[in-house]
């Protein structure tokens, strides 16, 4: 039993020894030059932070949709904008015009008269519900346009609030390489900068 120990120990002991050797030369060791690489300091124009921005970007898009998009010079955005816009102002006007038709012919028929586009086909429940259904989706076609036009407002101003913001080298993060001479291997991480 105690041999199986100090064998056992013995093992270790020469295992540990041979972690801690280093090889003198290796043929697959790249060779650094042992002076520091300088690089040249390169100049930044920096912008000035204009704080009325976003406000004029906001202001523009609450005036004429889009506007606040072609402040920004995101000119891609602006038919984007219109599209949306526009498809809501659609589909509430054609809501708003079958409301129209139903609600005439209905009224018609409480009048007497037989002669509305619906008689013989719709019966007057028929045109109450339909009246219902187009009045619901008018006024969901309608909350959907103004939700829309808010969107094209709050994205004006966070774009030009984006704009504004510092991405130059001064205060970066970067992946680095470092080759490690001592354990012949290569260290990967990520860099830091804060330049004041």
């Amino acid at each position: 039993m105690l041999n199986k120990h100090l064998l056992f120990c013995i093992l270790c002991f020469f295992s540990l020894s041979f972690l801690f050797a280093q090889k003198e030369n290796d043929s697959t060791s790249i060779a650094l030059d042992k002076e520091p690489v300088l690089i040249e300091n390169q100049l930044f124009k920096k912008k000035e932070i204009d704080p009325l921005r976003p406000s004029k970007a906001a202001f523009y898009s609450a005036i004429l949709p889009g506007a606040g998009q072609f402040y920004n010079k995101k000119y891609w955005k602006i038919p984007i904008v219109w599209g949306a816009i526009g498809t809501g102002v659609y589909f509430y006007l054609r809501n708003d015009k079958q409301f129209d038709r139903y609600r005439d012919a209905y009224k018609r028929r409480l009048a007497g008269f037989t002669d509305d586009e619906f008689y013989g086909v719709v019966s007057n429940d028929g045109l109450i519900r339909a009246q219902k259904q187009f009045r619901r989706n008018k006024e969901i076609s309608l909350l959907v346009t103004i939700g829309l036009y808010a969107l094209n407002i709050i994205d004006a101003n966070v774009d030009a609030h984006l704009l504004q913001f510092n991405v130059d080298e001064n205060l970066s993060l970067s992946p680095h390489y470092q080759y490690n001479q001592m354990e012949n291997s290569g260290d990967l991480g990520l860099t830091v900068n804060f330049k004041f």
